[in-house]
């Protein structure tokens, strides 16, 4: 089994900004028992007991994206015995697009590029990150990730899905992750449903990907019975070939621990879906050696 999209940080390694800060409020939450090292030999100790053997990290707002990049090269290099592979930061509106991914394509353990478009409504007022939705040369960006066969991850919110996907359309070539199912934040009944309903200007297009993972970020003390819809419309929009299981440890280890969230998506995920959504969909899409 894969777990597709988790983080891993050693703070005398890379810096975070966003994860030190002290008495900020998050959308996820207070960030205060997670601000210590999260190395991969944790997680693969809680993973390994879920029978998880391989895994995906996605870059988490580094302040130097490329210095965040090469470490976990050598997390990866310094374990070969687990298969890891990575989504790095890049911004596809920089003028020097074309070298930085010619850097990047240097580490082995590459396979994509996450760029955050939206994170939680009053974080993105004030970050102004939707705007890339309307900068020409972040749909030139998908494009050149396509032809250089990198995927992309792509983390918004409900309200930017239907200006996303015509974004989406020019770049066909381009195998897009949806994090966090598109991050449903509403959880109300009419909140899910225009969420549902809107998901399916993503879910329509076939180059996109659905990540079952994160579901724990806007609504903290979350049941079972709380993620059953989400997963439910997942399942049923991209069916089971085009959805995958991630953790997205640690940060989801605030409402619980791995153990509990991995059943969780056991029980929600029909048995006869299990081999796609927790190995073959996130095996395929980010390239595992075989």
């Amino acid at each position: 089994m894969i777990d597709a999209h988790h983080h891993l940080w050693d703070l005398s390694k890379v810096h975070y900004p966003w994860l030190m800060a002290k008495g900020t409020p998050r959308f996820f939450g207070d960030p205060a028992p997670i601000q210590r090292d999260y190395l991969l030999d944790e997680f693969r100790r809680d993973a390994s007991a879920q029978g998880v053997t391989g895994s995906v990290h996605i870059q988490v707002g580094a302040e130097d994206g490329w210095e965040e990049a090469v470490w976990i090269q050598s997390v990866a290099d310094a374990n070969p015995d687990w298969p890891l592979v990575q989504v790095v930061f890049c911004d596809l509106t920089a003028p020097d697009l074309g070298a930085e991914l010619d850097r990047l394509q240097t580490l082995s353990t590459l396979r994509g590029v996450r760029q955050i478009v939206g994170r939680a409504p009053g974080e993105d007022a004030q970050t102004g990150t939707n705007t890339l939705l309307d900068d020409p040369r972040f749909a030139d960006g998908l494009r050149e990730l396509g032809r250089r066969g990198l995927s992309f991850d792509l983390q918004l919110i409900p309200d930017l899905m239907e200006r996303t996907a015509r974004v989406l359309e020019t770049a066909p070539d381009t195998q897009i992750a949806l994090c966090h199912a598109g991050s449903p934040h509403d959880r109300s009944t009419t909140g899910l449903a225009d969420w549902a309903s809107t998901l399916r200007q993503l879910s329509d297009l076939p180059h996109v990907t659905c990540k079952l993972s994160g579901l724990g970020m806007f609504k903290h003390d979350w049941q079972i019975r709380d993620f059953r819809p989400i997963v439910d419309v997942c399942l049923d929009q991209f069916g089971a070939d085009r959805c995958m299981f991630g953790s997205n440890f640690p940060v989801d280890s605030l409402y619980s621990d791995y153990d509990t969230l991995f059943r969780a998506y056991a029980e929600l995920v029909p048995q006869a879906c299990h081999t796609q959504v927790f190995h073959t969909v996130a095996r395929d899409f980010y390239r595992f050696q075989a």
